[in-house]
């Protein structure tokens, strides 16, 4: 089988691993517009079980991994300078350059070659599959009729890193004179830290960042949060919510980013990218034909998808409403907080969380 995989973020390298270890005859090839060091933003973050969905399958790729990642187990929530701990809520988190530098290796020892640097522009050529890979901006799925819709949440966000380490995930909700903030910040390395920042449209405005540039916008969050940030291309954002109702058109299939978007506040996003292309290498294993394949993969992983994307969006809407929910006392907000994305209920929290349940 001849297949082209576009994008060479954590979906489009999983996958390509994924096919050419089980599959050695299969001519794969993977192409990336960016250099391989190139990354944006800082850390990735993971649910508490972090890469445990591979242990079975593919155990050469969690014990690579896994011992790269900084892990703890509560969450803490700072409001009005009031720090609340909710025990039992654990994340892992790693470096994006680092993960992605982790993937290429598996990749490359079975054999895949990845060029980078190489823009598609013109239709791909004769290939059994095409893999659009390649991202919310995918050029592959721009040529085609995927049925694709953006709407973008009203909250402006910024990516940033920083040298200071935190115990845990930590999010810190501050207001000043401008209006509200909020701060997710969580270690992904031994020496830097993920630091997205967030504030509503109208408090954007009034601080007067869309004058600013990077140095002065950075001195306004420094001083604001009180710890030194470093940039990579950290720009202010709306965050884009991209839905396909086609997930596959022809022999052209849609993994990652390029098929869906899932807030980031739930910490699912790298962890769906790998399970499509988990999914997508299972039913080509599985199936006879390419169409077979890819309405098995469909059929098989839309539901999964569809109830993770309904909690990021039930999460990512609290966030686009949280001034309102901060004239809550700072427990009464933790509580709002930790229920966010519907996933997690009073009875299911008095079990995972009895400390901070019984207050």
């Amino acid at each position: 089988m001849r297949i082209l995989v576009a994008g060479a973020g954590p979906a489009g390298l999983y996958f390509s691993y994924l096919a050419k270890r089980q599959n050695p005859d299969w001519h794969i090839r993977v192409v990336e517009q960016n250099r391989p060091d190139a990354t944006f933003g800082f850390g990735v973050v993971f649910s508490d079980r972090a890469l445990e969905f591979l242990r079975a399958d593919d155990p050469a790729t969690f014990d690579l991994i896994t011992p790269r990642m900084e892990t703890w187990t509560d969450l803490k929530v700072v409001h009005r300078g009031t720090p609340v701990v909710i025990d039992g809520i654990g994340f892992a988190a790693i470096g994006r350059l680092e993960l992605l530098n982790l993937l290429q290796q598996q990749a490359a020892r079975v054999g895949v070659v990845l060029e980078y640097e190489m823009p598609l522009r013109e239709p791909p050529g004769n290939y059994d599959l095409i893999i659009a890979s390649d991202g919310v901006n995918s050029t592959v799925r721009g040529g085609q009729d995927f049925g694709t819709s953006v709407s973008h949440l009203t909250n402006k966000f910024a990516w940033y890193g920083t040298p200071s380490l935190f115990g845990t995930l930590t999010q810190t909700f501050v207001s000043n004179r401008d209006g509200t903030f909020n701060a997710h910040h969580y270690r992904h390395s031994p020496k830097m830290s993920t630091f997205v920042v967030e504030c509503d449209a109208a408090t954007w405005q009034r601080a007067g960042f869309a004058a600013m540039g990077e140095a002065a916008t950075i001195a306004y969050l420094e001083s604001l949060f009180g710890h030194r940030l470093v940039s990579n291309k950290s720009v202010w954002r709306n965050f884009p919510n991209l839905r396909n109702r086609r997930w596959w058109v022809g022999n052209t299939v849609l993994i990652g980013d390029a098929l869906r978007t899932a807030h980031f506040s739930i910490g699912s996003g790298t962890r769906l990218a790998m399970e499509d292309a988990i999914a997508l290498n299972k039913a080509l294993t599985e199936e006879s034909s390419v169409e077979q394949a890819l309405r098995a993969f469909e059929a098989a992983r839309r539901p999964i998808v569809e109830k993770l994307v309904a909690a990021a969006d039930a999460s990512g809407a609290w966030y686009d409403r949280f001034p309102e929910h901060m004239k809550l006392a700072p427990r009464e907000f933790a509580w709002s907080y930790i229920q966010r994305s519907g996933r997690v209920d009073p009875e299911r929290l008095r079990k995972i969380s009895p400390k901070f349940v019984s207050g």
